[in-house]
Parts: C-alpha cells; sequence; structure tokens
C-alpha cells in the first residue's frame, strides 16, 4: 500500500514471505524434549545482616577437651596470649568482621563478645527486625565453652564470667527466623546441625496446634510463621563425633579462617603439604605474608591467585551439585555463594585434619575433585616466581591457566558427539 499522506510505503503481514512453513516444521515431534533451563534466578536474596558471637573466655580453656600442647592457638590470625584478654577478645572480633566485610560489605554487624543469653537474644531479634524478609547470618565461635550438649544447647556465659550457660537451639530459631544461615566454628558441631532439624519441626507443629487453636492467645501479638528448615542454611565445622584439628602450625578457627580468608588458609596449607617438592620448594610459611598484591586486581599474584580460586570452586560446585542447588547456593545471594565456595576449601583441608564439615543443605564429597589438581598447579607455578619477586624485583608473569581451559573447551566444541556432557569448564570460561 501506498500512504498518500506521507508518500511511504507500508507493509502488511499479508505482504511478508513466510518462513519455516514446510510441513515438517508444523509437526510435532515426541522424541524431542525440549528442557529449559533458568540459569538467573527469579528470586534475589541478599544477607542484610550479620551477628557475630564470639565466645573464647580468653586464657581459660574448656573443661571437656585436653588440648595438645603445644596446640592450635591463632584466632582470625591474633594469638590471644599475646595481648590482655579484654584486648585480645576485642581484636579477634574485629578481624573476624574485616574477614566477613570482604564478601559482603553492605551488610550491617554486629558483634557479641563473650555474652549472656540475654544478649544474644537481643542481638538476634534485633537483627531479624531489622532485616525484615532478607537473610540474616550467625557466626559461633565456641573456642572458650564446652561442647554443645545432646540436648541442642550450646553455651555461653553468666554476667561474672564464672559459669557456662546453655542456650537451646531452639530459642536462637525463634529470635533469627528465616530465612537465616548460621556458621557454627566448635567442637562437635554436627550436633547442632541435628537438634537443629528436630527443633525446626517442633516449631512447626506447635505453629499448626495454634493455628487449629485459634491463633494467638488473648493479649498476645500475631502468631509469628515458624522458622521454615528449607529456607535455613547450616555450615558445621565437625561432625557431633569430631573435635577441632589442633595443629600449632595452623589457626585454632580453621574453619572460620577456609570460610573468610580462604586463599591465606589454602596457601598456608599447600606450603605445609609441599615443604619438600613441587615448582616451588624453596618458599617457607613467612614468605606468605609478603606475596604483593590485592584481591581485586588480576594483574597482580595475589588477585590472579584469587580469580582462578573461584573459577575452580564454582566450577567443582556445577560439576558436582543438582543445578536447582547450585542455583540456590552460588546465585542467588553473593555472601552465601562465597561461603559455599569456600566451604568446599574447608571440606578439603579439614579432611586432611580428621574433621568432616557438615552441611545444611547437605553437600555431596567434592575434597578429591580432579579440579583440585589444577589449583594445585597454578599454585605451583604462582608461588615458584615469589622468590624472585621478592628478591630480586622482578614482574610477576600471569598465570596461563584460563589460557589453558579456554583450549580445553574448544577442544570439546571440535570434537565430541551430541549425546555428551556439558564441558566442565565451562563456568571457567564464563568468569
Amino acid at each position: 500500500e501506498v500512504d498518500e499522506e506521507d508518500d511511504e510505503l507500508v507493509f502488511t503481514f499479508d505482504d511478508l514471505p513466510l518462513v519455516f512453513s514446510c510441513p515438517r516444521h508444523w509437526q510435532a515431534d515426541p522424541a524431542v524434549d525440549m528442557i529449559m533451563q533458568t540459569w538467573r534466578m527469579r528470586e534475589r536474596m541478599k544477607t542484610v545482616s550479620v551477628a557475630l558471637v564470639i565466645c573464647l573466655n580468653v586464657g581459660v580453656d574448656p573443661p571437656d577437651v585436653t588440648k595438645t600442647q603445644p596446640c592450635a592457638r591463632q584466632e582470625c590470625w591474633v594469638d590471644p596470649l599475646s595481648l590482655n584478654p579484654q584486648r585480645a577478645l576485642e581484636t579477634i572480633g574485629g578481624n573476624l568482621q574485616r574477614q566477613y566485610e570482604r564478601w559482603q560489605p553492605r551488610a550491617r554487624y554486629r558483634q557479641s563478645l563473650d555474652p549472656t543469653v540475654e544478649e544474644v537474644r537481643r542481638l538476634a531479634t534485633g537483627l531479624r527486625r531489622s532485616a525484615r524478609e532478607e537473610r540474616v547470618l550467625f557466626h559461633y565461635n565456641g573456642h572458650g565453652v564446652p561442647r554443645p550438649t545432646a540436648n541442642g544447647e550450646i553455651w555461653v556465659f553468666n554476667r561474672s564470667y564464672t559459669q557456662y550457660i546453655p542456650l537451646s537451639i531452639y530459642d536462637l530459631q525463634s529470635w533469627m527466623g528465616s530465612p537465616s544461615i548460621y556458621v557454627y566454628d566448635c567442637n562437635n558441631a554436627g550436633i547442632i546441625v541435628d537438634s537443629f532439624k528436630n527443633f525446626a519441626e517442633q516449631h512447626e507443629r506447635e505453629y499448626v496446634e495454634q493455628v487449629r487453636a485459634g491463633g494467638p492467645q488473648a493479649g498476645a501479638a500475631e502468631l509469628p510463621p515458624p522458622p521454615s528448615l528449607r529456607n535455613c542454611i547450616q555450615l558445621a565445622a565437625c561432625s557431633k563425633d569430631q573435635l577441632l584439628p589442633m595443629n600449632p602450625d595452623l589457626p585454632a578457627d580453621l574453619f572460620t579462617a577456609c570460610l573468610t580468608t580462604p586463599i591465606k588458609v589454602a596457601l598456608r596449607w599447600f606450603v605445609m603439604k609441599n615443604d619438600l617438592g613441587h615448582l616451588a620448594p624453596q618458599v617457607k610459611l613467612e614468605h606468605l605474608e609478603k606475596i604483593p598484591g590485592q584481591f581485586g586486581d588480576r594483574r597482580t599474584m595475589l588477585g590472579e591467585l584469587n580469580w582462578i580460586f573461584t573459577a575452580i570452586t564454582d566450577t567443582i560446585a556445577w560439576n558436582t551439585l543438582p543445578r536447582d542447588t547450585f542455583q540456590k547456593l552460588f546465585r542467588q545471594d553473593l555472601l552465601v555463594a562465597s561461603l559455599f565456595r569456600n566451604f568446599l576449601l574447608a571440606e578439603r583441608i579439614m579432611k586432611s585434619n580428621d574433621c568432616t564439615p557438615v552441611s545444611q543443605p547437605k553437600l555431596p564429597p567434592t575434597h578429591q575433585h580432579p579440579m583440585w589438581e589444577a589449583w594445585d598447579l597454578a599454585v605451583d607455578i604462582c608461588l615458584s616466581q615469589l622468590k624472585n619477586i621478592l628478591g630480586e624485583d622482578r614482574t610477576y608473569v600471569p598465570s596461563s591457566f584460563f589460557e589453558e581451559q579456554l583450549t580445553a573447551f574448544e577442544v570439546w566444541l571440535s570434537h565430541g558427539c551430541e549425546e555428551r556432557s556439558p564441558p566442565e569448564q565451562l563456568p571457567i570460561v564464563l568468569q
């Protein structure tokens, strides 16, 4: 048609040529099963509040664990016995907060150092109130108190620090609400995970009974929903029948160190494990403190190691976990994703020290995944340059890790059949 006013050609759909209009294009093929994968989460979530509960009582060891001599002492990379007790506790609390801030700098942090039950209650309820429907993290360091009880209790202090006072996980669940994430760094931490499930189910049963009875009692506030186990994540340092490692060359809070300072722990463990061989035999533990660079600068050794570590742990998770679990834990919340990537390292390192970290949701074992060998090789090659960088001020030569993984991906593209599993290098290529 010709539009007389604008003197322009106007086309209708009838004038356009038809494409994909052969009979075969109109026939449904029952043999073809279309699988739609949602790569981006529809529901994003953020950890907006973090409670750091540290029970150390510096200088007084709990009565139910006999420690080796020498034993692991460092907490958040500080030796508590090198400072007066109060100063040591405050320094450790400050360090732990900074370690977490690297992964989620915008969260609201609150420390509770050697607290009472009432202080923990006020802390948890206050953070839940301000977080509303977002996630709250509860970090518990119980190195200065007895082990969790079979009744599902962790320990805090009385006001004068003359008694250990039990705090029920049942009450903690009520205060924290959901969604929440819990980190337990203490002996026999798996007991807490088991108790948590039982108490969550008890909360749900009681809620149903109250609803059937007509809601809250007269004069009470509106009935709050029970903590949903499905929306609560837990990371525990060891199983219910295990003690934490006491190797004096490792920090006492090894699990926390893996979760919050993974590169520092991974390099330290690598040098300890490979003291007599590989490409970097002359690198000692004291040299690791002098590695140049920043975590956010990929042009430096420290920055590139951090980038490689993120790519490898992401790849291990992507190749090991069911897709829905991977999306929930590694793509929904930045802090949760970082903690679970670092949890894979914690499993590897703590397994070598006769400890098995526990998580809820439960993850399959990954400590022997072949991608860890790629990490060891990348670390080895990087550290082999450290002596010349520190002693002769040489320039760091970037790692060839990503180029090698891209080559492996190209080989997958050029060789293979239609019925093949996805390339394990895909998360690395997409970094």
